[in-house]
């Protein structure tokens, strides 16, 4: 279900994802439009595929932003049934994160 979701967005130079991405095909489909995948290689694998630690690592900021969206109660239990409203809730708690800090 990755490609799909990535085939909306417009290219990017780079992919940072966790282990989990780490799949053969969804390799190849980033190679394909030229996007450098930053995925760890899972420890099942035979050949471990080079990765860019130093973008990896920046992975890091983005683990702690949804770390603060899911301390807002309304954001962790998705009580929006409408998707417009989630994000205006998800906009609303981003904002507020960064106005209190």
């Amino acid at each position: 279900m990755a490609t799909p979701l990535l085939e909306a967005f417009a290219p990017a130079k780079r992919l940072l994802a966790d282990k989990a991405y780490d799949a053969d095909r969804l390799r190849n489909w980033l190679g394909d439009r030229r996007i450098e995948p930053v995925i760890p290689a899972r420890a099942t694998r035979n050949a471990a595929y080079p990765l860019n630690r130093a973008a990896y690592r920046r992975r890091n900021v983005i683990e702690r932003m949804f770390g603060k969206l899911k301390k807002w109660k309304r954001i962790a239990t998705r009580y929006d049934r409408l998707a417009v409203n989630f994000l205006a809730a998800i906009a609303l708690v981003a904002l507020a994160t960064q106005w209190l800090k």
